[in-house]
């Protein structure tokens, strides 16, 4: 197991992979970086050096139950980049791994990121507010908070569902998928993923996006039942200087998975452009 402990004394767990142009991924709560197994390999096998970390808090990194904003995961990102002095690096973010990897990239990077990718990503801001009157209620949060706190063992297992649209009319459900989403989730501590919805859900992105000027590709998919596309994509693609904007029809927001080959096409393509 490679570790880093960070300033604070919170130990990251981090996987660092292969040789090449470097590629960083960011995981979405309340996983762990083993959800990016399926685009690790990939581009392991296009000769890419591949870094995927497990945020403080959840998978193998130690269950510290403090600090759990998206700056301070964006902080964490910097010291993991700084320690291992990577450059010319594409960040790669899912859910609220986006929103880490765009607050990362607009203050913590000091020029060492190329590019940037947001997948089902939470940005500019989820929480319906007189700003944004067409967010996602407050009660959505609390009953996941409520859920998390009381819940969490079967929750975690429920949420799969909509997280892969397997609610859908002719899904082809897959209970490995299930029960690994579910494993990654309870690896984690309860602390740090009940403190990250506020994370995940609160924190307001649109500065960030305006500010970043090397490429970003965005890729939502329109059937996403947990970050709704017209809330986040659409209005991210709108406000970055440098963006790009892939949508999927049909796609669920669990899509890095189920529909990995599209996925890594894509990102492959503007990986090399």
């Amino acid at each position: 197991m490679s570790t880093l402990k960070l300033k604070d004394g919170t130990e990251i767990f981090y996987k660092d992979q292969g040789e090449g142009p470097v590629l960083m991924f960011h995981h979405g709560w309340p996983l762990s970086s083993d959800d990016w197994d399926a685009q690790v390999i990939f581009f392991l096998q296009k000769g890419y050096r591949v870094i995927a970390h497990d945020r403080r808090g959840h998978g193998r990194s130690s269950q510290n139950i403090y600090n759990h904003t998206i700056e301070q995961y964006a902080s964490d990102a910097a010291e993991l980049v700084e320690f291992l002095d990577l450059k010319d690096v594409v960040h790669i973010g899912h859910s609220t791994g986006g929103g880490e990897v765009i607050r990362y990239v607009n203050k913590y990077s000091n020029g060492r990121a190329k590019k940037a990718v947001l997948i089902s990503a939470v940005p500019p801001v989820m929480v319906k507010s007189e700003s944004n009157p067409d967010g996602v209620p407050m009660e959505v949060f609390d009953n996941i908070r409520d859920q998390t706190l009381n819940n969490r063992n079967q929750f975690y297992l429920d949420l799969t569902v909509p997280f892969y649209g397997y609610n859908r009319e002719g899904a082809d459900v897959k209970e490995g998928i299930q029960k690994n989403w579910w494993r990654q989730g309870l690896m984690g501590g309860i602390v740090a993923h009940y403190d990250g919805i506020k994370a995940f859900s609160e924190t307001d992105f649109t500065e960030d996006l305006k500010a970043v000027d090397i490429p970003v590709l965005v890729l939502h998919g329109e059937d996403d039942q947990i970050v709704p596309i017209e809330n986040s994509a659409i209005k991210s693609a709108k406000l970055l200087k440098n963006g790009k904007l892939i949508t999927y029809p049909g796609f669920p927001h669990g899509m890095p998975t189920t529909e990995h080959a599209t996925i890594n096409k894509d990102l492959l393509e503007f990986i090399q452009a």
